[in-house]
């Protein structure tokens, strides 16, 4: 009986490095590594930042690979969708993962997306009904409850100058600072709008100065570059896009 337990631990812990190296390896070759920092961040802690971009273009991809990556890290995920369902959102995920196993050649996908999956949560809200104090009282109930606890937030689909405001914004940056976290979130902008002075969409214009990195998504030829307005300067000297037919980010 001894033996058959130690033999068993032995599978657990083999199975566990074996994880561990493939999680490594997808660390190493994501083209999101060439523009974090030593830790795997783009944003600082309690940190903002927001993706700009017309409707279509891939704002729900590129925030589902920033989750993927930050899963793959150990993290926690937090997916706050406005308007869409819960199974919608999960099918997002599992089509990303997918295009990501197969352009690695993954094997074992289904154990490893299993692995990941306790470590993600998506919260809905109807668009109206959605505020930052409503987020911070749902976070602070989970981690209350020692339910969940993200180190990672993406907020799909801010509905900003219309119910949110700057005053908004700057409670989403405390909330952020509160929960140690990285605070993503997406705008919507439209076809032949003029930036502002500072060369920011006029979406943002308002409150670009509470934010840590911006980055517009812009379709060029065949992919959907990924234009960074504000961050880092290892950032801003990268050039990285999306495929359009998968969606992935590639250098």
């Amino acid at each position: 009986m001894k033996v058959r337990n130690r033999h068993a631990y032995q599978v657990i812990y083999l199975r566990e490095r074996s994880f561990m190296m493939l999680k490594k390896d997808l660390i190493m070759r994501n083209p999101l590594r060439a523009v974090s920092d030593e830790k795997g961040y783009i944003l600082p802690e309690g940190g903002l930042g927001a993706v700009v971009a017309r409707a279509g273009v891939g704002k729900t991809a590129l925030l589902v690979q920033l989750a993927l990556n930050s899963l793959l890290r150990g993290d926690c995920a937090l997916h706050v969708s406005l308007g869409d369902p819960v199974r919608k959102v999960n099918l997002w995920y599992k089509e990303v993962f997918n295009n990501i196993a197969a352009q690695y050649r993954i094997e074992k996908i289904d154990e490893l997306w299993n692995e990941l999956l306790p470590h993600r949560f998506i919260m809905t809200f109807n668009i109206g009904g959605f505020s930052v104090p409503r987020l911070e009282e749902r976070l602070t109930e989970l981690a209350d409850q020692q339910i969940f606890t993200p180190q990672m937030i993406l907020i799909d689909g801010l509905p900003v100058n219309e119910q949110i405001k700057r005053a908004d914004l700057h409670t989403l940056k405390e909330l952020s600072q509160k929960f140690k976290s990285h605070i993503w979130f997406t705008v919507r902008s439209h076809r032949h709008e003029e930036p502002d002075t500072e060369g920011m969409p006029i979406q943002i214009s308002e409150f670009s100065d509470l934010l840590d990195v911006v980055i517009k998504l812009e379709p060029h030829n065949d992919a959907v570059k990924l234009n960074v307005l504000k961050g880092r300067d290892t950032i801003a000297n990268q050039s990285l896009s999306l495929d359009p037919v998968t969606m992935l980010i590639k250098e």
